[in-house]
């Protein structure tokens, strides 16, 4: 089997299970061989080794078993770097790219100083933060020992120095408030847990992916926090469910009733972040 061959194996043996077939197959290869994309075109006739294709075989049976790909190979990609991923962290989507474009055109309007991403996982809106902000200080914190291992691991990669990690149960830990809060907590409901793609439901920790039966107990719980945590005028910016606009909007109005409370859609046009805005003191 040459790597043309291998890569046609991958694509139809991951077609009933993938969207993104032709992809999975490519990048499970590039991580086998550790090679680049370029290297499998302009060396599309290589034969593998009987060792090389038996791993093939083996990375592409795990993956039609619904193992999320950036899982077998350790890592994925958010906005220009790649981050290490375990089972422990949740797998970095591109709407949570939206969020912190959105963050970083209100810290650089407003000038904020200081800014805590809530629930980091993987660490990603936060070295996202501190990558495009130099002058930010970034506290991450997360509840999970083994997701702050994994974000500290690729802060000392990607943006050293620059971020304060702690373990922490949300805002618990923080004892200054501060200019801006960012947070992609658990969002998703009881009744859609069920419905979650097996890849998810399976791999992904419950622990960053089950918000209760409507999907925003951990939410109010942080924005009953954020009520003393955040500077006045500070801002707060939230990635929610496309179904729980309202119902966030409602509880962000309970413990900042002066606030300005938008509610933003994704590039899909779905109810995805909650943008607060605290009242400046007189």
């Amino acid at each position: 089997m040459n790597i043309q061959e291998a890569l046609a194996y991958g694509r139809f043996q991951l077609t009933p299970s993938s969207p993104t077939p032709q992809l999975d197959a490519r990048l499970l290869l590039e991580y086998l061989l550790n090679v680049p994309h370029s290297y499998l075109i302009i060396h599309h006739k290589q034969r593998l080794t009987a060792e090389q294709e038996d791993g093939y075989r083996q990375l592409v049976a795990r993956a039609t078993q619904a193992e999320p790909i950036p899982y077998i190979i350790g890592h994925a990609p958010f906005f220009d770097f790649e981050l290490h991923v375990a089972p422990g962290v949740l797998i970095p989507r591109p709407e949570t790219e939206q969020l912190v474009e959105l963050a970083v055109a209100w810290v650089k309007t407003h000038h904020a100083k200081t800014a805590v991403d809530v629930g980091t996982g993987s660490g990603c809106i936060a070295i996202a933060l501190a990558r495009f902000l130099p002058d930010l200080q970034v506290t991450a914190v997360d509840i999970s020992p083994k997701a702050c291992a994994i974000a500290q691991q690729n802060g000392a990669r990607l943006a050293s120095g620059r971020i304060q990690f702690c373990q922490s149960n949300l805002l618990q830990a923080i004892t200054e408030p501060v200019d801006l809060i960012v947070a992609n907590l658990p969002y998703v409901t009881s009744s859609e847990w069920q419905s979650l793609a097996d890849g998810v439901k399976l791999h992904e920790p419950t622990l960053a992916l089950d918000g209760g039966v409507d999907g925003l107990d951990f939410i109010r719980q942080l924005l009953q926090q954020a009520a003393t945590k955040l500077q006045p005028g500070g801002a707060i910016f939230l990635e929610i469910g496309w179904q729980q606009g309202k119902q966030a909007k409602n509880a962000a109005q309970t413990h900042f009733p002066e606030a300005e409370i938008t509610v933003l859609p994704d590039f899909a046009r779905h109810d995805r972040i909650v943008k607060i805005i605290g009242k400046r003191e007189v």
